[in-house]
């Protein structure tokens, strides 16, 4: 699995807050962080928060003016981005945070909650940081598959990851697809190499004859790992979900 990326939304009063999930796919808004008397003991807590969260990377919002300017807050973002950087041996990147709390605004009034609340306070600013870091992923993606075409040496395989067992065994797979079913979060993948004679039992084909991996994504924040799933009946359902999933992808982008 990869290092995380945790995001920050850093405003005078209070500092939305994002993690990616362990594939770095998506975003996840967590607790918003309210500030005290000392920026330094700000960044120093923040430096502390990405640490407990397995980040290996921080991206910070950088406010600017709609037609790409900076202004009073961005000089007053950058200054405390660089006590953070003081305080952290993580690399830290700024993103463009533009629109990000009006699309955190929209969300809230459609799940009904109000953002001037107390409740809205709290959650529109992680909303806000869940956007900053989902941009981040994207241009990210973006930037190696570029990087590959380059050098002639784009893979389709892009999403490889490397799964250690009890035992210590290694194995490589691809990243397809992760994905809800019942409340339970579950991780497709397919094997690659060597890993296409191991975990036998976990391993269905599709119809083009692909061996698909499928494992429950468990644990919390700080300890989520992959679990082999024993339960056949449970496993074919998984499969057949995973199939219309990965069609009605395939059709939007068709469309």
């Amino acid at each position: 699995m990869e290092k995380r990326v945790i995001a920050f939304d850093i405003g005078n009063r209070r500092i939305g807050v994002a993690i990616s999930d362990p594939f770095n796919s998506y975003a996840m808004p967590l607790e918003t962080y309210f500030r005290g008397q000392s920026a330094r003991e700000d960044a120093r807590a923040l430096a502390r928060l990405a640490e407990e969260e397995g980040a290996g990377r921080i991206v910070c919002g950088l406010p600017l003016f709609a037609d790409g300017t900076r202004s009073n807050q961005t000089e007053a973002t950058r200054r405390f981005i660089e006590l953070l950087k003081e305080e952290t041996a993580l690399p830290v990147s700024e993103a463009d945070e533009r629109y990000t709390t009006c699309l955190a605004h929209g969300d809230l009034r459609q799940m009904g909650v109000s953002a001037k609340r107390d409740k809205g306070k709290k959650r529109v600013d992680s909303l806000a940081a869940a956007y900053i870091l989902e941009s981040f992923l994207a241009l990210q993606k973006e930037e190696t598959m570029s990087l590959k075409e380059d050098n002639n040496d784009y893979e389709e395989d892009e999403n490889l990851v490397e799964l250690v067992d009890e035992d210590g065994n290694r194995s490589n797979y691809e990243h397809l697809m992760t994905f809800e079913y019942k409340k339970e979060w579950y991780v497709a993948l397919t094997p690659v190499g060597d890993a296409e004679e191991e975990d036998e039992e976990a391993e269905l084909e599709d119809d083009d004859g692909d061996e698909i991996a499928i494992y429950h994504l468990v644990g919390g924040e700080d300890d989520e790992h992959l679990e082999a799933i024993d339960d056949e009946d449970l496993l074919d359902e998984l499969f057949d979900e995973f199939c219309r999933l990965y069609e009605d992808s395939e059709e939007d982008e068709e469309e």
